[in-house]
């Protein structure tokens, strides 16, 4: 009987031992190794997947390697089953489905503080903004060591794993080069035998316990935790989730969102002939969960349009763009606290075009937001003394007065945001 082919897979994480230096951009524990499904060996040093998937996004795959290589080939991997298999094979069995792994809610409730790195650099960044509601919101952890640890908690409440992350407390960048610069609680739990070996880790995306508590507010997703927790800061009029990387926007978990009204910020990323960029693949990936779940999902272009090459080149996504914002408000501030009062021109100029560049930002997704919902066609009442009558007349009109700059633009998008929160409570979506 001729035995059955074991495909190769990508080596598990078991620590920062286990990711070697990608090939192409040489950078140390950031490429995961294809295992012979045989020997359980490195098919070869080159083949494997750089953790960097869009600064790099290195993928040599074993086919790909057995094709470029015939000589290599000295098994049946790839061809088709031979019929005397399919003969002798006996009827398969279907397995039971493992339930889904969960960690006790304790282990959140004693890991909760602002004792962490990435904590630290948010109070400095942002001492203008108090953090501990965001902290709180989304759970933050810290270890003793002083990582950060991102909870997966989903929208019943179940925690599925947390996330543990090393940051630089100065630059608020992630720690590539220590030791446990990332690991996982269910990881952890599992080395010490509190969690079986055999715990089905099903993610959600980070902060999704926000969504039940929030049940009218547009959701935004975004690919870090990071970005999430930055973004929330700044617009928190949005639900911002983490979809954890790249590839972590997926069906499955986006039925959650079933009814919702979705945008998605993908970091950008340099087109290349091997792969799509980011946008174009949350683009495709926004289509699938809007057919599935009839969600009105939209894809935000916002980066790509005003993103430099170095900037795509590097991964830029919108925190980023926001930690600009603020690093130019903070040299205005410092500037401020300096000059004597008849020496401010150049602050108040710093400062207006900060505020410039968010009217920028919001201006435009009120008007991706309202181009992607069937506005009433009767009038609204969006105060006790103020009535919109044609609502479509009504938003196109007050966008124009924004950009144009002479008409008193706060007033406006004043009213395009009681339009839309009335929107949102009366169901028209």
């Amino acid at each position: 009987m001729n035995k059955t082919y074991k495909q190769p897979y990508l080596q598990p994480y078991t620590g920062r031992d286990s990711r070697k230096t990608c090939p192409k951009c040489k950078r140390g524990h950031s490429f995961t190794l294809y295992l012979d499904g045989e020997t359980g060996q490195p098919i070869h040093p080159t083949v494997g997947i750089c953790n960097h998937t869009n600064s790099c996004g290195y993928h040599y795959t074993p086919k790909q390697y057995y094709i470029d290589n015939p000589h290599k080939r000295d098994f049946k991997g790839y061809s088709p089953m031979p019929m005397a298999t399919i003969v002798q094979a006996q009827p398969m069995v279907t397995a039971q489905p493992q339930p889904m792994g969960l960690i006790p809610i304790e282990y959140v409730n004693r890991s909760i503080g602002k004792e962490s790195d990435f904590v630290q650099f948010l109070e400095n960044m942002f001492n203008n903004i108090p953090i501990d509601e965001v902290c709180n919101n989304y759970k933050l952890g810290a270890t003793r060591n002083r990582n950060v640890i991102f909870w997966q908690i989903d929208i019943h409440g179940n925690v599925r794993t947390g996330k543990i992350m090393r940051y630089d407390p100065t630059t608020g960048k992630r720690v590539h080069d220590e030791s446990g610069a990332i690991d996982w609680v269910h990881n952890k739990l599992k080395r010490t035998g509190t969690l079986p070996d055999d715990f089905n880790l099903v993610q959600c995306y980070f902060g999704e316990h926000l969504l039940s508590a929030n049940p009218h507010k547009t959701v935004a997703i975004v690919e870090s935790e990071k970005t999430a927790i930055i973004a929330s800061l700044f617009m928190p009029e949005y639900v911002w989730l983490a979809a954890g990387n790249l590839n972590g926007l997926t069906v499955e978990k986006s039925k959650v969102l079933r009814g919702r009204s979705v945008i998605l910020f993908p970091d950008l990323s340099k087109e290349l002939p091997t792969r799509p960029t980011a946008f174009e693949l949350w683009r495709k990936r926004a289509a699938e969960i809007r057919q599935a779940y009839g969600c009105k999902v939209y894809v935000s272009d916002y980066l790509e349009k005003i993103a430099t090459d170095e900037e795509k080149e590097n991964g830029f996504d919108i925190a980023d763009y926001f930690l600009k914002l603020e690093l130019r408000s903070l040299r205005s501030r410092k500037v401020n606290k300096d000059l004597d009062v008849s020496d401010k021109s150049e602050t108040s100029e710093t400062s207006e075009t900060s505020e410039v560049d968010a009217i920028q930002v919001e201006t435009d997704e009120l008007e991706r937001w309202f181009s992607g919902v069937q506005l009433p066609d009767h009038p609204v009442d969006i105060a006790a003394d103020y009535c919109i009558c044609e609502p479509d007349r009504f938003v196109r009109g007050s966008i124009r007065a924004i950009r144009s700059g002479e008409w008193d633009t706060e007033k406006h998008l004043s009213l395009l945001r009681g339009l839309k929160e009335v929107i949102e409570l009366k169901h028209y979506l």
